[in-house]
């Protein structure tokens, strides 16, 4: 299917709030609005990289007067999903200036020391920046639910607290976007073994992997709850299929460009006599 209305790929992507998530209805192998197939897809992806960077950099410089705007892209999904992928192949294409890239691995000590959002905190973009999370807060609820590492009293709480977080950020000029990458089983399978059998990619696999894949039931089920729960009208999910990858970075980019140009940012007027200046330096060898 080709993509006809760029404007409509919120509208298609963006699951209901408030209402119950079955992730076995949504396709991870479709491509819904996408271009006609991979080669078109890289060649969409990279024209919206052009006017994303452009945008992008308007943002960062109005930011010097003032503009309190910012964006924060969050990848969630499954291990293989390619968040990592999605940063190289969207993010990559931008400016690095403006741009905040932070990875979530296993909390250290002194994070385990702090409430659970501390670290998220630490690491949000400034005014102007584009922020992106490979994992986030969400694990809190995730991997903290299917392993057990808090008590389930704990974990229900902050099913809330992630919400109150949010809507803070959101009232105080943060556009969330917030994509889980949708995998299905059979793919994870096949990228896992592409890990094993090519010797530059096995630095990424772990014999756990194996192992997670038989809690892959379980983690379905938090992320059903936690895309439930906490998809608002402010920070909305949008679940992307990620079986094709050329699609997965298209969707994201696409969803990116749609907000960006909805904040419309501005580059800001000279605070100086343009005229003068100009006149002042071809006066002067």
């Amino acid at each position: 299917m080709t993509h006809k209305d760029s404007t409509s790929l919120r509208e298609r992507l963006r699951l209901p709030t408030g209402q119950p998530v079955d992730l076995a209805r949504y396709d991870a192998a479709g491509t819904p609005a996408g271009p006609d197939g991979k080669a078109a897809g890289k060649a969409a992806t990279a024209r919206t990289g052009e006017r994303l960077a452009v945008l992008q950099e308007r943002l960062w410089a109005a930011s010097t007067k003032g503009d309190r705007r910012r964006v924060l892209l969050v990848l969630q999904g499954m291990d293989t999903s390619g968040k990592g992928g999605t940063v190289k192949h969207v993010i990559g294409l931008l400016n690095p200036s403006g741009c905040r890239i932070t990875a979530f691995k296993a909390p250290t000590a002194e994070e385990r020391a702090h409430p659970f959002l501390w670290r998220v905190e630490r690491a949000l973009p400034i005014r102007g920046e584009l922020g992106i999370f490979d994992r986030s807060h969400y694990e809190d609820v995730l991997i903290a639910r299917v392993r057990e590492l808090a008590p389930a009293p704990e974990i229900a709480r902050r099913y809330e607290q992630i919400n109150r977080f949010e809507r803070s950020l959101a009232d105080d000029g943060t556009t969330l976007v917030k994509c889980f990458l949708h995998l299905s089983s059979e793919e994870q399978r096949r990228r896992l073994l592409k890990r094993l059998d090519r010797p530059e990619k096995r630095w990424k696999f772990a014999a756990s992997d194996i192992d997670d894949r038989a809690l892959w039931p379980a983690f379905q089920e938090a992320y059903e709850i936690a895309l439930e729960r906490c998809g608002t009208s402010y920070a909305p999910w949008y679940l992307i299929p990620a079986d094709h990858k050329w699609y997965r970075n298209w969707a994201v980019g696409r969803l990116l460009l749609e907000h960006f140009e909805e904040l419309d940012p501005r580059y800001p007027k000279a605070d100086f006599d343009v005229a003068e200046c100009r006149k002042r330096l071809l006066e002067r060898p």
